[in-house]
């Protein structure tokens, strides 16, 4: 079957954060009370938290879901072969390398045997630990095959998943959304979905960024005040949708970074109706509103935040997702890239089409780069020279560039899989790009 029939005209709910209520079926969703005697349709009632009972209102998430079955009936889990190239302890050095060099990956090599989106996870770097809800993790991911009657959770952290190719057609418990390149979707913790392929498509690929600790939220607009970046009216909230099966499914839970997996009757996605404000949800890049200088100067790149998750200190992240979208340039007598920089966060930065301005050749949809805390990185030689000597007129970049970056308070640590040169290759030259820099002099 068409893994694509049914998303031809899927509706969503609109706006970040808001309290939902949606059902696929009339009068689903009880009224006037969370958790009555008896639901109409026999369902069963489960309520998700995303936070602590007791956690301030504005903080506290949670969602009740009117199912079919309830999530706790399936067999035992049991433990699976965790693939070599997926890694979430971070606190050992177990399969792991510190180095403050700044690395560029090119693209990750498509897997040859039949590999889905949970299989084809590839960690590259991390920092802190799930058990004690503290870090993050940054994933590439490629798959050729769809989640044939098998699903998967995480219950280390929320998914922000950013893709570079193909069509996503993703299944989750409160309903059914489509994902494509130049937008985004996070998946909650603990939330069940699939990821399957448009028949056309050979190969999804894209890039992961896995939250242990909080949830990303709509950054603080300061003195910009109350409208622009990226708009909560703008972000998209799948309608419910279920399916009714006696088949068997896999489960698969990343738990403390290992692979757990059980058997159930029926279909995971069997949610008839939903109401609250915890829940999976996309958004386009293309609708972010992007605000520059109209003077002098090039901004601090967080002027370009989409979302954040932030650590318990004031203003510093556990991860800021920022992009570099198309805009106007318009700045007077201004380097007009990225200026050079040594900063007190970790970057690390991805391509999800056409150039980036401060590394216009080598940084190719799908490559990668990590820039540690204080290690020097900006413009290469070659950018360096064209925008010292361009004639600075108002330009816009063109459509199809757009890069990003997870940015982070935390030290990363980098997979002995992303740097052993096997699936994923190493652009051992990078550091060659700042080379012809060692010989500026100064001029009298």
């Amino acid at each position: 079957m068409d893994p694509r029939q049914g998303y031809e005209n899927l509706k969503y709910l609109q706006g970040f954060g808001n309290h939902f209520e949606t059902e696929a079926l009339p009068d689903a969703l009880p009224k006037g009370q969370n958790n009555p005697q008896k639901c109409q349709y026999g369902l069963i009632t489960e309520q998700l938290s995303g936070s602590a009972f007791t956690q301030p209102r504005h903080s506290n998430l949670k969602s009740w879901l009117y199912k079919i079955r309830p999530s706790a009936s399936h067999k035992p889990f049991v433990k699976l072969q965790t693939p070599h190239h997926v890694k979430n302890d971070f606190m050992n050095n177990d399969g792991l390398n510190s180095t403050p060099n700044q690395t560029r990956w090119k693209r990750l090599t498509p897997f040859q045997e039949p590999t889905n989106f949970r299989q084809g996870l590839f960690s590259i770097a991390g920092a802190g630990d799930p058990s004690l809800k503290q870090g993050i993790a940054i994933y590439l991911y490629s798959a050729n095959t769809s989640m044939k009657n098998e699903s998967f959770f995480s219950s280390d952290g929320d998914f922000l998943i950013v893709p570079w190719e193909g069509d996503h057609y993703i299944k989750t418990e409160f309903g059914r959304l489509t994902l494509k390149p130049r937008e985004i979707a996070v998946i909650p913790r603990g939330i069940k979905f699939s990821v399957d392929l448009n028949e056309n498509n050979d190969q999804i690929r894209g890039y992961i960024c896995e939250i242990f600790k909080g949830h990303f939220k709509l950054p603080d607009l300061g003195p910009i005040g109350a409208n622009g970046l990226a708009n909560a009216r703008d972000f998209q909230i799948p309608t419910a949708w279920f399916e009714e099966s006696d088949e068997e499914f896999i489960i698969t839970n990343k738990y403390l970074g290992q692979f757990f997996e059980c058997r159930k009757k029926g279909s995971p996605y069997d949610v008839v109706g939903w109401q609250g404000n915890y829940y999976p949800f996309k958004y386009n890049l293309d609708l972010f509103c992007a605000m520059n200088t109209v003077t002098y100067d090039h901004p601090d790149p967080s002027i370009f935040t989409v979302l954040t998750a932030q650590s318990d200190e004031l203003g510093v992240a556990v991860c800021d997702f920022v992009i570099f979208p198309p805009r106007w340039m318009v700045s007077e007598h201004t380097f007009r890239p990225p200026y050079y920089h040594r900063n007190i966060m970790t970057e690390y930065m991805g391509n999800i089409s056409g150039q980036y301005d401060a590394k216009e050749e080598g940084f190719l949809p799908g490559y990668g780069s990590l820039h540690s805390v204080m290690q020097g990185h900006g413009p290469d030689y070659d950018s360096l020279s064209k925008w010292t000597n361009e004639e600075l007129k108002p330009i816009k970049y063109p459509y199809a560039n757009l890069a990003f970056m997870f940015e982070t308070s935390y030290m990363l640590k980098t997979t002995h899989s992303a740097m052993s040169d096997g699936q994923l290759k190493l652009d051992h030259d990078y550091y060659k790009c700042w080379e012809k820099l060692e010989n500026n002099k100064l001029k009298q």
